[in-house]
């Protein structure tokens, strides 16, 4: 029998430091999981999977992140409509943001455009634990102006076989950072923030695994003086692998801003 599929583009923002990253693992509280353990509730008799464009590590929010809806048999009658049941049904910390329909020839990770990463973080003396969920804190000085001039150093096309972790050699390590910058945070407020707080701001295509924490883990060794610029920009060259970065910011401070698809 003939099986009629319909598709759906669904955007969604989550804070994740409750969570263990997008995928479905047993036994831990995933994005992925909870959204399908959700969709079994709004639509328990349909016939559906769902698939991420980005896979977010434990703890890894996301200011707008999305997954294609895969419907069989019979199409959602109100769009409008399931959104609002979906809401109502999902965890706090998840909310879905809009839904579209997209036909078959649509493919959530080949038409991801760009990706744009934050990382939010402060220095000096510790913050407010409520800070903690969406904001790193490095309790030491760290020199902000070098690590400005640092974050510059990514932009560009250039190789990051140095920043990352356990991917298959035949990745494609040449990347195009189409904006690297760090910037004090204007973007980010509340009345328990520290007085002052920074942002690393990261966009492209496409990143590997644990690219965007290894490079703000780069910029906080640039700031206690552990790498010089001329280091930075001597890893970006495919030539000096022995220049591999093994410091990994932690999770709690990156933010998936934003995807746009093709």
């Amino acid at each position: 029998m003939f099986r009629k599929r319909f598709y759906y583009l669904v955007k969604i923002q989550y804070l994740g430091y409750r969570l263990h990253g997008w995928q479905k693992q047993p036994d831990v509280k995933t994005v992925e999981g909870l959204i399908t353990k959700t969709l079994g509730w709004v639509m328990p008799h349909a016939k559906c999977k769902i698939l991420g464009t980005s896979r977010t590590d434990a703890m890894v929010s996301a200011e707008e992140s999305a997954f294609e809806l895969f419907l069989d048999h019979e199409p959602l009658k109100d769009l409008e409509e399931f959104l609002v049941e979906f809401n109502k049904n999902l965890p706090q910390d998840i909310r879905a943001l809009s839904i579209e329909t997209v036909d078959e020839k649509f493919n959530i990770i080949q038409h991801s455009k760009t990706k744009e990463y934050s990382y939010l973080f402060s220095v000096g003396d510790k913050f407010h634990p409520f800070c903690a969920p969406f904001m790193a804190n490095f309790q030491e000085d760290l020199d902000i102006v070098k690590m400005k001039k640092a974050a510059k150093l990514f932009q560009g096309k250039h190789n990051f076989k140095n920043y990352c972790v356990r991917v298959s050699e035949n990745s494609t390590f040449e990347r195009e950072m189409l904006k690297s910058e760090l910037v004090e945070n204007t973007e980010y407020t509340a009345n328990f923030f520290p007085e002052q707080s920074y942002i690393f701001h990261i966009h492209a295509a496409g990143f590997l695994r644990h690219q965007v924490r290894l490079m703000m883990g780069s910029l906080v060794l640039a700031g206690r003086g552990e790498l010089s610029l001329e280091d930075i920009e001597n890893s970006l060259k495919p030539e000096t692998p022995e220049l591999q970065m093994d410091y990994i910011a932690p999770a709690s401070g990156l933010i998936l801003n934003k995807i746009e698809f093709e």
